[in-house]
């Protein structure tokens, strides 16, 4: 859908319930994700990155953060040590369509800076942006609804985009 500015507003109120309920474990929330850059077409579902200062915080956040409604998802392929959670939202029973994902992460990982880099490059790059919301919206068609299918195009995607990144950097 095209972007909503109630977003940034949903992300505060995630980041502020994240950060009270899990008693000092998780020192900071970030915003990621199409969500996160003003403009942009997205499915509507509010992207974080939960930091930890190290992995032995990882589990006692993530269990404070399942108190939130979040059920555990695996690890995301592109933060493969992190733990992954997500908020359903039951459409249908067969099919539920999360509301958010939490990437919850210690500060040191590569997959952290990656992510928040990313998303202040294309929100420094409108063109960029633009043509990166063109190229995810083809792949979505193109993958013809197939989630994997579509995950894996853009993950090509992304790596391009990363090395444009570097190229400048």
């Amino acid at each position: 859908m095209h972007y909503d500015p109630r977003w940034r507003q949903e992300f505060e109120q995630t980041r502020s319930s994240i950060l009270m309920s899990c008693n000092g474990w998780v020192t900071a929330v970030e915003h990621i994700g199409s969500t996160a850059i003003s403009g942009l077409i997205a499915r509507p579902i509010i992207d974080v990155i939960a930091v930890v200062d190290s992995a032995d915080a990882l589990q006692p956040a993530a269990d404070l953060i399942q108190g939130l409604n979040f059920s555990l998802d695996g690890a995301p392929s592109w933060a493969p040590d992190a733990i992954a959670l997500k908020k359903p939202r039951y459409l249908t029973r067969e099919q539920p369509e999360p509301t958010h994902h939490v990437v919850l992460t210690v500060r040191q990982s590569p997959d952290l800076q990656r992510a928040v880099q990313l998303r202040d490059w294309l929100r420094a790059h409108n063109e960029a942006a633009i043509r990166f919301e063109e190229a995810k919206v083809a792949r979505w068609k193109s993958s013809e609804g197939d989630y994997q299918s579509y995950q894996r195009d853009k993950a090509v995607f992304f790596a391009h985009l990363e090395d444009q990144i570097q190229a400048e950097g």
